[in-house]
């Protein structure tokens, strides 16, 4: 099993500020153990600037050599969210595939969740995934990819198939 490095960024104004207490950490760190069975190896707080996030983006992925990046926060309608649109700056392709999938899962428990703007995708050899800055939100979304992310990192770093079996389909 590989042992992935992964880098969370909190996209919040209040919590970069120091001003609020990182209250998804604690459950991100729990979800990486249990899917990934790693730690988060690199954790920024970033304010909602779209700057300040792309710097940070790039720097994770591109000096850290962050596998995964986990940006939470900054996903929904308000005008300081801007995640996606930075997300989009700093990926070269979209994974719409996670995207969706946690939105399906978040309809679940509310209607709301179809106002996230959530992406994911990669970046070279990284896979770059949203989450909402919500605590329950990132369980949600988090649990509801959770299973693929060895998958795709395996994949997208060309150190193995997928483990899962497709029942005959290759997609």
């Amino acid at each position: 099993m590989s042992k992935w490095k992964v880098g969370v960024i909190s996209a919040s104004d209040s919590i970069a500020r120091g001003d609020r207490v990182d209250d998804r950490m604690p459950i991100i760190r729990h979800l990486t153990r249990e899917w990934l069975q790693v730690d988060v190896a690199v954790y920024r707080a970033v304010s909602d600037d779209m700057e300040d996030l792309q710097e940070h983006m790039i720097e994770l992925v591109d000096r850290e050599k962050c596998d995964l990046l986990i940006v939470t926060g900054g996903t929904g309608l308000s005008p300081r969210d801007v995640t996606p649109e930075v997300t989009a700056w700093v990926i070269d392709r979209p994974v719409p595939g996670l995207a969706e999938e946690m939105r399906r899962a978040g309809l679940k428990q509310s209607r709301r969740a179809m106002l996230t703007r959530a992406v994911a995708g990669t970046r070279g050899n990284s896979l770059i995934i949203n989450l909402p800055g919500n605590p329950k939100g990132v369980e949600i979304c988090f649990n509801a990819i959770g299973d693929m992310l060895s998958d795709a990192l395996h994949i997208l770093q060309g150190t193995g198939e997928a483990n899962e079996d497709w029942g005959g389909l290759h997609w």
